[in-house]
């Protein structure tokens, strides 16, 4: 009985000594999916996934990221998505991220989906967009009439 405990503890003890000599190195060196741009990149690939809602989640994420890489993918998701949502939620991102490009395809939706309830919220995505604008523009103008620096 005390040889069969002995021989369970004495592999047990191999086990785990294998185990954390030989897993650090490959982890630090290989594995490193949790870096911003492993995320990214997982992200862009799920926005051209067949799954709506995969393609949904995703391009939000993005425009919480504020990823400059999705503009154009948004752009074609806001032009070419298969639902209101879908299309709603690339100009979401659009805004979030502020590209210049991005931007002005939303203002050029606003006026021109072919998707209703798309265009009237992407409206008011780019009239939000402007007022932010204005607002900052009225407060550094301010600061500087404070300050003298006219």
């Amino acid at each position: 009985m005390k040889a069969r405990i002995f021989i369970a503890v004495l592999v047990t003890a191999a086990v785990l000594f294998t185990a954390s000599t030989f897993a650090h190195p490959l982890m630090s060196t290989q594995f490193k999916a949790n870096t911003v741009e492993a995320i990214e990149a997982n992200h862009l690939i799920g926005l051209a996934s067949d799954n709506e809602g995969l393609r949904i989640a995703c391009a939000f994420d993005l425009g919480e990221m504020k990823s400059q890489n999705a503009v154009n993918l948004l752009v074609k998701s806001l032009r070419e998505g298969t639902s209101s949502e879908e299309r709603i939620v690339a100009a979401l991102s659009l805004v979030k991220i502020g590209d210049p490009q991005g931007i002005y395809m939303l203002s050029r939706s606003a006026k021109f989906n072919t998707d209703d309830r798309a265009r009237r919220i992407c409206e008011k995505f780019y009239n939000g967009y402007l007022m932010q604008k204005a607002q900052e523009t009225a407060a550094e103008k301010n600061a500087e009439v404070a300050l003298g620096t006219n």
